[in-house]
């Protein structure tokens, strides 16, 4: 997708991408390419804002979170993208760890608090969204829920919940689970889950699979309600969202993630995408539009429909300490894969 602005709205666009980089002043801005592994509503929301803002060109491309990752990792410094955004931060850093980022600008990092970025600051977080239980508020009533992601480990619940275990947002889930209780106890809930769970394709078709009675419960991310109810609810009118609490596993937030690819040759541009995408513009896009996705730079509103970012009592996992290649070993092992 290519997205542009018209002639006389580039002069004053310029103008305006002069005063908040002077180094652009100096050249004609150049466009940029996005490896997009986020929703593609959301990045084709966020490159058109970005560029009615700013004149800067932005070319998207639709990908998946692994599929971009490896992609880049293959092409190393004969990458054509200039930016690479996520759905989740273990793609990230498997790009990191080949080296491959250009360190994100201090200022932009500025923006976004450090619970929000990996500690090395190489990417940040642009967007978030909790993990949550989405259960059928016609079978099971709050006294029956699951204290812990770690209770669906127990033969009580064996045939009663789903997951998407294919997807990178479970893997996500898991990447935090081993982070926070190691591989032993990691592993020995993925043999409990084998056990006990049963697989869907897509964490809304997960959702579905509970509104319709299939399953009590499944493990999803908080945003494909949240997305069903501000439509019809057709999907959801029998869910409810169990948060899980005490800094659980199944509390996890994980993180949206954008990088500048150090093999860009647009460099300046892709930096001023991730300051403008982590300032007052692309987090307005999150406040305003229909993703239901957390935003996460400091003072940034999210949609008020959601409970409030700081209410989630959450476990602080550092993003680069996330692993994905372990996590897919293990749930292959696990016979999960």
């Amino acid at each position: 997708m290519r997205i542009s602005v018209c002639a006389a709205g580039l002069v004053a666009a310029t103008a305006l991408l002069a005063a908040m980089n002077p180094a652009l002043a100096q050249s004609e801005s150049a466009g940029i390419v996005i490896y997009n592994a986020q929703h593609e509503s959301l990045g084709v929301a966020w490159a058109e804002a970005f560029t009615k803002e700013t004149g800067i060109k932005v070319t998207l491309r639709k990908g998946s979170d692994m599929e971009f990752a490896n992609q880049i990792v293959q092409e190393g410094a004969a990458s054509p993208a200039d930016v690479f955004l996520t759905e989740n931060s273990p793609a990230m850093s498997l790009v990191d760890q080949a080296d491959l980022f250009e360190p994100v600008a201090k200022d932009t990092l500025a923006q976004v608090p450090e619970t929000f970025q990996p500690s090395n600051g190489h990417w940040v977080g642009v967007a978030a969204r909790s993990t949550v239980f989405a259960y059928d508020k016609t079978k099971l009533t709050e006294d029956k829920l699951p204290k812990s992601l770690l209770d669906l480990a127990d033969p009580a619940w064996k045939g009663r919940w789903a997951a998407s275990p294919a997807g990178a947002d479970f893997q996500a889930i898991v990447s935090a689970l081993l982070a926070l209780k190691g591989e032993a106890a990691t592993k020995e809930w993925l043999a409990a889950m084998k056990t006990n769970f049963t697989a869907y394709k897509g964490n809304s078709t997960a959702m579905k699979a509970v509104n319709a009675g299939e399953v009590e419960g499944a493990v999803i991310y908080h945003y494909y309600y949240f997305g069903d109810q501000a439509k019809t609810g057709e999907n959801s009118k029998n869910v409810a969202l169990h948060f899980f609490k005490n800094q659980d596993p199944g509390a996890f937030v994980s993180i949206s993630g954008g990088g500048v690819l150090a093999s860009s040759q647009h460099k300046t541009e892709a930096q001023a995408f991730l300051k403008w995408l982590t300032g007052k513009g692309g987090q307005a896009v999150l406040r305003d539009g229909a993703s239901f996705e957390y935003a996460v730079s400091k003072d940034a509103e999210s949609n008020a429909a959601l409970p409030a970012l700081s209410t989630l009592d959450y476990p602080k996992v550092d993003p680069q300490s996330l692993n994905s290649k372990s996590v897919t070993d293990l749930m292959t092992a696990a016979g999960i894969l």
